[in-house]
Parts: structure tokens; C-alpha cells; sequence
């Protein structure tokens, strides 16, 4: 008897081991930026549960998570990650749930991505909406073949629609952009982000006041005097500074470089709150492009 019902336990343990185990999907999407937490519930809607990482104003380079949100990484049917190394608070934990058999999405991967001097990769890309448009396909095919219970026709649908919504937000990008004289579209900013949006829309990267492509970096006093002489020289009326970072190394430039250089904050890492102007991708790329054509044409 006592040998039979150890039998049974057993099975019952095999049983449950078989059905949470990596054979078998899981039913839930976890993304590590809100960036792209956005995107991807745009793609998914109510398809399957989307936990999304990144608070809203946080620091995609540096922002750490907790135990708890850890675990959800390991259980998670597909993970979507940035990549091209800007989770550097957390891609150990990506990297080792990819190992443990956790289906993965490095989304910049799949965006073409550009390089930074040194020939680093850009993380960047949503800063150019025809390659979230690839990305959004990418997703779409991700959460089919890995998310457990979704329906493929309705992701699908999902994709298009909002791929429909980028193409609407590049058009108008492009028409406003094109308001701004071919002199002054120069782009001087806090560290190197809108190197993709300057390569779509044919704005100079004139500068950064960080080096690099991260927040965790430090400028030395040489950088910003070579800055603020480029600046100078380039008749820069604007510095622009990520909203979720202070300003104060962007205004330090700006007293260096002896102009009257504004200095304009633009939502260029993470979106916002509800009700501060950056509560969606869609609605972030579109409070920057007014922010971007207002500070290079002001007289």
C-alpha cells in the first residue's frame, strides 16, 4: 500500500513537472522597457498577460528589478528585451532564462541596427518608426509560436493595425521635420540617442554632452569644452535633455559654451506617467517631434 501511493505521488509530481516546465508554452509576455511593454500589448492585446518590467520615468541603462519580477522572467512564455546592450541593470537575468530554455526576443536585433565610433551598436532604434514597424512583425511572430493560447489571426491583426499607426506617425514626423531649414537641423543632446531618428529624417548629430550611447557614463571637462567649441561653431540654439534625467550636465554645456542655448527636455528613453505627455510610444514620438521643430526654429 505505502509503496503504491508513492508510486501515485510521484506520477502526480511528474505530471505537474511536465506541464509548467519549458516543454509546454506558457500563457504570459514579459518585457523589459516600457518602451517596448507598450508596443508589445499593442500587438497582443488581450491575448495574453503582458508584465512590463521598466517603471514609467526610469532609466532603461541603469533600472534593476526584484526577486519577485525575476521569477516572472523565468516563467515567462517569450521575454522581449531591447538588446544591443541597453538592459545593462538586468540582462544576467535575461541571459540566464534564455539559457534555462525561456524563448527570448532581442528586439533591436531585429531592427537593423546601427553602430555608435567604435563600432558599439546603437540600442537605440525606436527613435526611427520604420524600424519599430519591423519590430512589430517580429513580436507578432514571436507571441505565435511561443505564447501558449493566443490566436494567431487576432495577433496578426493586432500587428497591422498598429503598424498602420506607425506609418500614420512617420508621414507626420516627415512633414514636420520638413519645416525645419537643412541648417539647423542639428541635434546636440544630454548622451547619444537620436541617431537613428537623425540618419531617417537627415538630421546632424552635432553632439552629446555624455559620450556613448549610456546614461552611466561620465564626461570629462576636456569633452565638454570640445562640445561646447562644437556648438559654438555650429550656432546650436537648443540642447535637448532626456526627460527622465536631470538637466544639469546639459546646462553646465550651456553656460561652457557662452550662447544662450535652451535647453528642452524630449521623452528619448521611457515613457511617462499617464497625463505627462508620454504615456505611450505613439504619443511620445509625437510630443518629440514638436518639441524637436519648435527648438530648431525658434529665432
Amino acid at each position: 500500500m505505502r509503496r503504491r501511493v508513492l508510486v501515485l505521488c510521484l506520477a502526480a509530481l511528474l505530471a505537474a513537472a511536465g506541464c509548467s516546465g519549458s516543454g509546454g508554452k506558457s500563457a504570459s509576455v514579459v518585457v523589459t522597457t516600457n518602451i517596448l511593454g507598450d508596443i508589445t500589448r499593442a500587438v497582443v492585446g488581450d491575448q495574453a498577460e503582458v508584465t512590463v518590467l521598466m517603471k514609467p520615468n526610469a532609466d532603461p541603462h541603469s533600472f534593476g528589478i526584484s526577486a519577485q519580477q525575476a521569477a516572472q522572467v523565468e516563467r515567462a512564455g517569450l521575454i522581449v528585451y531591447n538588446g544591443l546592450g541597453l538592459e545593462e541593470g538586468m540582462l544576467r537575468t535575461v541571459h540566464t532564462a534564455e539559457e534555462n530554455g525561456v524563448p527570448a526576443l532581442p528586439a533591436g536585433d531585429r531592427a537593423n541596427p546601427i553602430s555608435f565610433a567604435g563600432n558599439k551598436p546603437d540600442p537605440h532604434f525606436w527613435t526611427d518608426p520604420a524600424r519599430v514597424r519591423d519590430v512589430v512583425k517580429a513580436i507578432a511572430d514571436e507571441v505565435v509560436a511561443h505564447v501558449r493560447g493566443v490566436d494567431e489571426a487576432v495577433i496578426r491583426a493586432n500587428a497591422e493595425r498598429y503598424r498602420g499607426e506607425i506609418d500614420a506617425l512617420d508621414r507626420t514626423m516627415t512633414e514636420k521635420f520638413g519645416g525645419i531649414p537643412p541648417e539647423r537641423r542639428k541635434l546636440v543632446t544630454n548622451h547619444h540617442v537620436f541617431g537613428y531618428l537623425a540618419q531617417r529624417y537627415g538630421f546632424e548629430v552635432v553632439g552629446a554632452v555624455i559620450p556613448g550611447g549610456t546614461t552611466l557614463a561620465s564626461p570629462s571637462s576636456s569633452d565638454l569644452k570640445a562640445l561646447a567649441d562644437t556648438v559654438r561653431a555650429a550656432g546650436v540654439p537648443v540642447v535637448f535633455a532626456d526627460s527622465s534625467q536631470p538637466d544639469r550636465l546639459a546646462r553646465v554645456l550651456a553656460e561652457q559654451a557662452g550662447l544662450h542655448v535652451a535647453v528642452t527636455p524630449l521623452f528619448s528613453e521611457s515613457l511617462s506617467e499617464p497625463g505627462e505627455g508620454a504615456a505611450t510610444y505613439l504619443e511620445m514620438m509625437r510630443a518629440n517631434t514638436e518639441s524637436i521643430t519648435t527648438g530648431l526654429t525658434r529665432s
